[in-house]
């Protein structure tokens, strides 16, 4: 290995290195000009980090430290600032005489505060024993239940999103009057954000199934029935579908002043519901009672009530059996038929080397079609493919490359699946990672939601951005509306997005408030999981440069979420979210418990770790063991 060089050729490489980075183009120029005027040394600053990125600078890092001096490897907050430093303690060491230079337009303590100050403007404050603020999905029942909004407030949450692509105006505006009556009682300021739907392609419908529902009781190995199958049979009217689980459908009509009567040592049971047409006959049930019909594959089966509560009525089942439309249900010669049901769901199944076709069309999918033929929600895109480009489905659940193309259809050989197969059902995503897309981040639909953004929310999130144009298109959306200083977040979710992320930035910088979110989800099937760490990353970096916030999305936590408990691998990544200004949790059934469980992490990770700098808290360690 060759001797490190000396202190006094690193002098010369550092000042040659500083002169060439801040030396401002024309292009540069123009670029700042553009800008908002609070947002102008950030936009400076992210200038010079890019061209101090531009080169391989490992080898410096490595002669630097050889030194004793800093390796750069924290400097995107404060970029000259970080260089004029190295270069005089350079030139100190070497003897030289300190070099002279103007005073960096952000300092080493401008850098950071300025993030703090466009993470606080934009998130609200931070809370007090922790940097990162914790951003929760509302679902569809935060607009009927306040009590959700409190308790995710309660547990720390301060930002609330609202997904524009489900419910409507009216749930939206409920969902924000819970969180502003959140904000009141707690006297916390919470946060709204609004996500626009954008451009998703997403596979087309697919033709519904038979109307039939199946319940199966559970077996053991020698098919002995161990737990039966629970029935819940409840009023509907012919012709009016009862969802299957939907205990709260309109059809279910419990009244709460009836008796209610169970058999000993039995609760109520929450299966079904099975929507029966006579009412009257199932306030004449009682408990024991045998139902007795024959299923549509022509097997006898037998129904025992084990619980009555007027019209609604709680059986067993002790094997497996398929009720239709019409099918007759009788005690002794007491009878009623099964309702309405809904259509069950259909997928197409895929396999390895099957190909399979994405189509113009929209009419519901053939699910017995061969090859495998699906709709594509945005047939627009299918120009802007060519033979070759790799397409990716369901979240990278499927993958291929594809074969051919024209305007109305592509074909795609399916190389990337599961050796048995996969599903694929309608409204699944589909990316394309090698394609670049000529499709508008901001749709007409989105223009539609905007009104209500602006008077109701704080803050928009435009999804897949693309190009710099995309976001000047929101920006000018916004200054029609009167309110050219919204609040704006850009997601990225696509390849092109992160490529074009500097002028992005740039473009969004014209306004006074901007943030980034890291969708993970899509950019980990675009660019690839063996990428993802490295462009989580990168982005994190060139926001830090330019002072804009991030927020770290997608299934943070998400097992946590959904079962009540953590996988050990998203934990991890749950304590690396705190480099983050926000870390989002989507939905699940226990938020509340992910919202604590991450205050947690946050806390414990704040005095650890910030942004790339390790801050050396005392370890809690002793010869025994770790101190928790």
């Amino acid at each position: 290995m060759p001797p490190p060089p000396s202190i006094s050729d690193l002098a010369d490489r550092l000042e040659s290195l500083r002169d060439s980075i801040v030396s401002t183009s024309t292009d540069e120029a123009i670029a700042l000009q553009q800008v908002h005027p609070r947002n102008v040394a950030s936009a400076d600053n992210l200038l010079d980090y890019l061209a101090l990125r531009s080169s391989d600078l490992r080898d410096l890092q490595s002669d630097l430290a050889h030194h004793g001096l800093s390796s750069l490897g924290r400097a995107e907050a404060h970029v000259e600032a970080t260089l004029q430093g190295v270069c005089r303690a350079a030139n100190a060491l070497a003897g030289l005489p300190e070099p002279r230079f103007d005073p960096p337009m952000v300092s080493f303590d401008e850098g950071p505060a300025q993030l703090e100050t466009n993470a606080e403007l934009l998130f609200g404050p931070r809370p007090p024993h922790r940097t990162a603020r914790i951003m929760v999905t509302l679902p569809p029942e935060g607009a009927t239940d306040a009590g959700i909004v409190a308790e995710f407030a309660g547990a720390g949450a301060s930002v609330f999103r609202i997904n524009s692509a489900h419910d409507g105006p009216q749930a939206w505006a409920a969902m924000v009057g819970h969180v502003r009556a959140a904000e009141a009682r707690t006297g916390r300021r919470l946060v709204v954000v609004v996500d626009l739907a954008g451009p998703k392609l997403r596979t087309g419908p697919i033709a519904p199934g038979p109307k039939v529902v199946k319940f199966k009781p559970q077996r053991d190995a020698l098919g002995r029935t161990t737990v039966p199958a629970e029935v819940v049979l409840v009023a509907g009217a012919p012709g009016e579908p009862t969802a299957p689980g939907d205990t709260t459908a309109p059809s279910v009509a419990d009244d709460p002043s009836e008796p209610r009567h169970s058999a000993p040592g039995t609760e109520s049971l929450p299966a079904g519901p099975l929507p029966v047409t006579d009412r009257a006959w199932l306030a004449r049930r009682a408990v024991g009672d045998v139902v007795e019909f024959v299923d549509s594959r022509g097997s006898h089966r037998t129904l025992t009530v084990r619980g009555t509560h007027g019209s609604r009525v709680e059986c067993v089942l002790t094997d497996t059996a398929y009720f239709v439309p019409g099918l007759a249900l009788q005690v002794a010669d007491d009878r009623t038929t099964v309702a309405d049901l809904p259509a069950t769901v259909q997928r197409l199944r895929i396999h390895p080397g099957d190909h399979l076709r994405l189509v113009a069309d929209l009419t519901p999918a053939d699910p017995s079609a061969t090859p495998p033929t699906i709709g594509c929600t945005l047939p627009e895109a299918f120009r802007d493919t060519a033979v070759g480009d790799r397409v990716w489905l369901d979240d990278g659940k499927i993958g291929g490359r594809i074969i051919a193309t024209d305007d109305v259809a592509l074909e795609i050989e399916v190389t990337s699946i599961a050796a048995q197969g996969a599903w694929l059902g309608a409204e699944k995503g589909i990316n394309l990672p090698d394609t670049d897309l000529d499709l508008a981040a901001l749709t007409e639909e989105d223009r539609a939601v905007l009104p209500f953004v602006v008077a109701h929310a704080d803050a928009v999130d435009l999804s897949f951005v693309r190009t710099a144009a995309d976001v000047a298109d929101l920006r000018d959306e916004l200054d029609r509306l009167g309110r050219p200083d919204f609040p704006v977040i850009v997601k990225l979710e696509t390849m092109t997005g992160f490529r074009n992320l500097p002028d992005i930035l740039l473009a969004g910088m014209a306004s006074p408030h901007l943030g980034v979110m890291i969708a993970r989800g899509d950019l980990a099937v675009e660019g690839g999981y063996a990428r993802m760490g490295e462009i989580q990353e990168e982005i994190m970096w060139i926001c830090e440069a330019s002072h804009v916030p991030v927020v770290w999305a997608t299934q943070v936590l998400e097992d946590l979420a959904k079962t009540g408990t953590p996988a050990r691998a998203e934990v991890t990544d749950a304590a690396m979210s705190g480099r983050a200004e926000c870390v989002m949790l989507n939905k699940g059934p226990h938020i509340p418990t992910a919202i604590r469980f991450l205050d947690a992490i946050l806390t414990r990770m704040e005095g650890h770790q910030d942004k790339k700098s390790s801050l050396l808290r005392r370890l809690r360690l002793s010869a025994r063991g770790s101190e928790l």
